[in-house]
């Protein structure tokens, strides 16, 4: 829900007020210097930053091909040798079973 800064008409208490988007403007409310309802106007606010929620948005993302070889070459020279130079074990995997077919529907017309 976006945040609105409302200021109030008496004392000139600003305040900010969580609102539905689709809600109409205040024309009273609590005022906390006067604590009581008084008459308020909403302040034009420079609005909040865009938030890029869920997967796939990181800062990262976006950086410069120069920086990725840089943070690619730093990484590879932190891992111990153990890890780089890494040998496959001799001993073979045992085998998957395989995946039992399902009976097929008959297709109906």
């Amino acid at each position: 829900m976006p945040t609105y800064d409302y200021e109030c008409k008496k004392c000139g208490a600003k305040m900010e007020v969580f609102q539905s988007i689709k809600a109409r403007p205040l024309a009273k409310s609590h005022c906390p210097s006067c604590d009581a309802t008084r008459p308020v106007r909403r302040l034009i606010g420079t609005g909040g930053a865009v938030l890029f929620k869920g997967s796939g948005f990181y800062q990262t993302d976006y950086r410069s091909a120069g920086y990725k070889e840089k943070a690619k070459s730093e990484t590879e020279s932190a891992k111990p040798a153990s890890a780089k130079s890494e040998t496959k074990s001799s001993t073979p995997e045992s085998p998957k079973p395989a995946k039992a077919d399902s009976p097929k529907k008959p297709k109906t017309s």
